[in-house]
């Protein structure tokens, strides 16, 4: 019987028999004498034994059955922490927690003792994490592929009122959820020369010498399935060094040094999660991580497949790479290299399995997101890469010359190397038989412009994916008595499919369902107001509405303007006799600010000095408070989500590709304040102007400005006194001196046009504020978004790719 099949009690005295087992085997001690460390560890352990039989079968059944199996390349997986979505998909959680009851221990002190792995940053990362969580939920047979960083990005403090970044040393403990597997290692090769030699009979075969050798080692961890048998796998690749260090003995001082500066560079390679590229070294170190991780999981596939497979000509039919955004481009060019090099395969016919096994999403249309490398960098890193593709570049040009004869700007467009750069996107776009935004909005932006070229040449390719979020975390975990409260209108079987949610619209009038939301809300501002107690020293009122912006600081997601009009509020407040606010608003802002990137960092700047000045003023009566929640990211997100009355999406329109926390404050009953931009639009279609409020301007207003020209800041500046107000404000001492700020806005001209859509964002919070007062109109709102929010998990997303994309179905693990 599996684990799931199993009544509570049963289970219950199993998982006792094996948890003090493996505590003794561990530890040997008893349960008494172990910290609240051990213990988790215990019970990872044993929760891995409950994973391990089912991993197994997973993939025996997946190799006996020659099922057609996805891998999803991704240079970030942020997955947050394990323990009790593990739980949950295992349905052990109610039997784990009554049998560590009788030993007199609290399930719920033990999730802290697990790290956030730090393998992601932000919204890409975090799709990842929900993509491969749904493909296991659904049986699919499809896997992560990724890094192992040592450490994340970067733990994030708060001192003297500035962001300040300490190394996130996330394995210090070590992953309790990983199997290291040095059997299935794989040689990657970096630098040296590469060049044809022909051969005596006139043939010519590649040659790929002097490079140096980099041994990538995976590190797998179980991706289990919702309540079904299935055991996906995430392969994360470490970098260790390939080379014997045992002949030290007979080595000179000159040696020894070399060998030390080898093995140094190596452990540089998976050491930080983006390293600061603003250097040349910088720039090497990332795009060494690229095609270390792709090279690295390319050769393992090919690997895996011709263990049940003569040849490579029907590989295409049994895998399919996605690789998520323009990072892991390189597998084009990675697969080519192993088919012909490593396989002998000719030119035409590797070709063909490439662009019918590779994939691309792409998550951006900012310039700098399109991942562009210097070619005299490339070439000298990756010598063989690089004539790969040069040579995908000349046969590709030369069809489309063919094609449209006289029509050198299309080929400057198309080209993939071009003004000395290799142009990444546009090799995805190229190798790939499948290019998808992860919004409408944004999926026509990339036909119509940023990808209008290749659209006009590849039109069949495109295709439009909007992302989704595991209600299985962000709702079932992060807001179980939400859940309960789902659960007594739908029964436990909306769980397992969120297009039941719809029927919720039923109870949107209900009184007593309206209530019950009421009070889950509460308790669950009432935990972020301890939260932010306990850490930011600033009481809240729990009647307050708590109005949040948590994302990565960028100019685009215009967290600026957000504290800009806090500040236009503060300043009616203390001068304005007829301005009042009917209801308390706390303004919770969360997020990290790249190193090298001042504006953000000096935006968090001015969000601390302004809640410095306004929570410490005590004549507007604590009407408004301003929190900056230090180190946000996943676990705390499941705090913050939950208890959010407003969520703040106001990135500039066309900007933002889909976004993600909008949908996770949508299904926690949060009303939506933004921006016609990404999932937005999606979002309000589902649940009407009565139910968001949306502001500023469409998007092609936006592209036409851009185009076109048209908008002064300065003129903005000069014209409207609400802007000029709190500009002004910036460099005259109210807050300190932020002059850096204030010539951002007028030397780039206000390029996410913040002044333009000030006076719409204004009345915008007017609007929610207005909705707020009316308590139980507001709580139908919730209930609203809740009930329309399904449309937007996962596992839908992840249907569509697999029926529209991969053409894999589910299968049913025995």
């Amino acid at each position: 019987m599996s684990v799931i099949e199993r009544n509570i009690e049963e289970m219950k005295e199993e998982l006792k028999q094996r948890f003090v087992t493996t505590a003794q085997i561990n530890y040997g001690r008893e349960l008494s004498g172990l910290d609240e460390h051990e213990i988790y560890e215990t019970l990872a352990q044993v929760v891995k034994q409950y994973t391990s039989e089912n991993w197994i079968k997973t993939n025996k059944q997946y190799q006996e059955n020659d099922e057609k199996q996805v891998y999803y390349f991704s240079i970030e997986f942020l997955l947050g922490r394990l323990l009790n979505t593990n739980l949950i998909n295992l349905d052990l959680k109610n039997a784990l927690k009554a049998m560590l009851k009788e030993l007199d221990l609290d399930l719920n002190n033990l999730y802290s003792e697990e790290p956030d792995a730090g393998l992601g940053n932000g919204g890409l990362g975090r799709l990842a994490a929900c993509f491969i969580d749904s493909m296991a939920s659904l049986g699919l047979p499809a896997h992560g592929c990724g890094i192992r960083y040592q450490y994340g990005l970067f733990e994030q403090k708060i001192v003297n009122d500035q962001q300040v970044e300490i190394p996130d040393n996330w394995l210090r403990n070590g992953f309790a959820w990983e199997f290291r597997k040095p059997n299935k290692a794989v040689k990657v090769r970096l630098d040296g020369e590469a060049y044809m030699r022909i051969n005596d009979d006139g043939t010519s075969t590649a040659v790929h010498e002097g490079y140096t050798e980099v041994t990538a080692v995976p590190y797998d961890v179980p991706v289990i399935g919702y309540k079904n048998r299935t055991v996906n796998t995430l392969r994360l690749w470490n970098a260790e060094a390939g080379q014997d260090f045992s002949d030290y003995a007979t080595l000179t001082n000159d040696e020894i040094k070399e060998r030390q500066e080898y093995r140094n560079n190596v452990n540089k390679i998976t050491e930080f999660l983006y390293p600061e590229d603003s250097t040349n070294e910088g720039k090497r170190l990332r795009l060494i991580q690229e095609y270390f991780f792709v090279s690295a999981g390319v050769q393992s596939i090919v690997r895996h497949y011709m263990q049940t497979h003569d040849d490579l000509y029907g590989f295409a039919d049994k895998v399919c790479i996605q690789i998520n955004d323009t990072h892991p481009a390189v597998a084009v060019a990675e697969l080519m290299r192993v088919f012909i090099d490593d396989y002998g395969m000719e030119w035409d016919d590797a070709w063909d399995i490439t662009r019918n096994t590779v994939a691309y999403t792409n998550h951006t249309i900012l310039p700098e997101a399109l991942e562009k490398w210097d070619r005299k960098l490339f070439k000298k890193l990756l010598p063989r890469i690089d004539m790969i593709i040069d040579e995908i570049n000349r046969r590709f040009l030369y069809e489309v010359r063919s094609k449209y004869p006289n029509d050198e700007e299309l080929v400057r467009e198309l080209s993939i190397l071009q003004d000395g750069q290799v142009h990444m996107a546009r090799l995805a776009v190229v190798g790939s038989f499948s290019v998808n935004g992860v919004a409408r909005l944004h999926s026509n932006i990339l036909k119509e412009s940023t990808l209008k070229y290749f659209y006009k040449y590849f039109p069949e390719k495109f295709n439009n994916k909007t992302n989704g979020i595991t209600h299985r975390r962000w709702l079932i975990s992060a807001n179980n008595d939400l859940a309960h409260v789902i659960d007594d209108k739908l029964t436990r079987a909306w769980r397992g499919d969120t297009r039941m949610m719809k029927q919720l619209n039923q109870y949107v009038d209900n009184p007593a369902f309206l209530k019950s939301i009421d009070k889950v809300k509460r308790a669950r501002k009432r935990a972020l107001a301890q939260y932010v107690l306990t850490h930011n020293k600033v009481r809240i009122k729990v009647d307050s509405m708590f109005d949040v912006q948590v994302k990565r600081i960028h100019s685009y997601k215009r967290q600026l303007m957000n504290i800009m009009h806090i500040m236009y509020q503060y300043d009616r407040l203390k001068n304005d006799p007829t301005y009042n606010m009917p209801v308390p608003v706390v303004y919770f802002f969360g997020g990290k600010a790249a190193p090298g990137y001042f504006i953000a960092k000096e935006t968090i700047r001015l969000i601390l000095a302004v809640a410095n000045k306004i929570n410490t003023d005590p004549s507007i009566d604590g009407k408004i408070k301003v929190v900056f929640l230090e180190n946000f990211g996943v676990s705390l997100g499941e705090m913050v989500y939950p208890a959010a009355d407003v969520s703040e999406q106001i990135s500039t329109a066309s900007k933002e590709a889909s976004g993600t926390g909008n949908m996770k404050f949508m299904m926690n009953g949060a009303i939506t304040l933004g921006t016609m931009d990404g999932a937005n639009v999606e979002i309000h279609e589902q649940v009407g102007d009565d139910n968001c409020v949306i502001f500023g301007m469409r998007s092609e207003e936006v592209i036409n400005l851009y185009e076109h020209g048209g908008y002064s800041a300065w003129d903005e500046y000069n014209t409207n006194a609400n802007v000029r107000k709190v500009m002004n404000q910036m460099t005259d001492g109210t807050y300190g001196n932020f002059q850096s700020l204030f010539d951002y806005l007028v030397n780039s001209n206000d390029e996410f046009f913040i002044m333009k859509d000030f006076n719409a964002y204004i009345e915008a919070h007017e609007e929610i504020v207005r909705r707020y007062q009316n308590h139980n109109a507001w709580l139908r709102s919730c209930a609203v978004n809740i009930a329309n929010s399904g449309i937007f998990s996962s596992d839908r997303t992840i249907a569509e790719y697999a029926e529209d994309i991969w053409n894999i179905k589910p299968v049913d693990i025995k």
